[in-house]
């Protein structure tokens, strides 16, 4: 090999380093991020102007057990309907039954309400006996008696509690973390003072009154699972869709003899 073909090939061999050493790897922020890093897809907002309605009834279909005497003699403070409040309704209709949608709402986000919700105990009874609220919501508890309480829940999701209030004392303001249904409370001074809350991560739920109904309003088009829950004869599911301005209707009916969430 004569001289000029000899540094010829290590002039070229040169270049070829020199190209090599001037490649740079790509920026961290270029590389490729694991799923779990990409951004979340922003939350969906609802149109007032599509909104749909979703109403019903709740019925017991059977002859209701009747309500239990309660003996609150234990308590002279203690006044009131002495009468446990498990199934109550009028006319074959049914109350305190907790309506919420279960499924459906996608990646639509709700605000806390910064309202709390109000549990009064009056007559050594919980009002109301069945309560609805946000994660997170506020829940004002007062006592109207003339007599010391002991609130307890007892939830299986959330932080358990168990706090005394005086006789006509100041609000004990609590909150529950994470959605769960039904959340039982009881009083540890007067065993018979029992109620539920209901706790979920959005607006839509409703209490059914002595005629049975709720109303659920302000949902957005879609297809939503709804829950009917009762203390003592337990969930049922139905599968609404509702169209953009729609109205439809999702009935329940309760038979006796179905399991529950533990009544009085």
């Amino acid at each position: 090999m004569n001289k000029r073909l000899y540094f010829a090939l290590l002039f070229v061999m040169g270049l070829i380093f020199v190209a090599g050493c001037g490649k740079k790897e790509a920026p961290p922020e270029q590389a490729a991020k694991p799923e779990a890093q990409m951004a979340a897809a922003p939350a969906a907002k609802i149109d007032p102007a599509t909104v749909a309605v979703i109403s019903g009834v709740v019925r017991f279909d059977g002859d209701a057990p009747k309500p239990q005497k309660i003996d609150m003699s234990q308590d002279p403070a203690c006044k009131g309907t002495n009468e446990t409040e498990t199934v109550v309704g009028d006319g074959g209709n049914l109350s305190n039954v907790f309506i919420y949608v279960k499924d459906g709402l996608g990646n639509y986000a709700f605000d806390v309400p910064k309202t709390p919700v109000k549990l009064d105990q009056q007559g050594c009874r919980y009002h109301p006996h069945v309560l609805g609220v946000m994660a997170g919501q506020t829940v004002e508890i007062v006592n109207s008696d003339n007599t010391t309480h002991n609130i307890h829940p007892s939830p299986k999701d959330n932080r358990e509690w168990n706090e005394s209030q005086p006789p006509k004392g100041a609000p004990l303001d609590k909150d529950f973390a994470r959605q769960e249904v039904l959340i039982p409370v009881k009083c540890n001074q007067h065993p018979w003072m029992k109620m539920y809350i209901g706790v979920v991560k959005n607006p839509f739920f409703a209490v059914t009154g002595k005629d049975g109904k709720y109303e659920l309003k302000g949902l957005p088009p879609g297809t939503y699972t709804i829950a009917a829950v009762q203390e003592k004869y337990g969930e049922q599911d139905q599968t609404v869709t509702v169209g953009p301005k729609d109205s439809r209707t999702a009935d329940f009916t309760f038979k006796a003899g179905m399991g529950g969430t533990g009544g009085q």
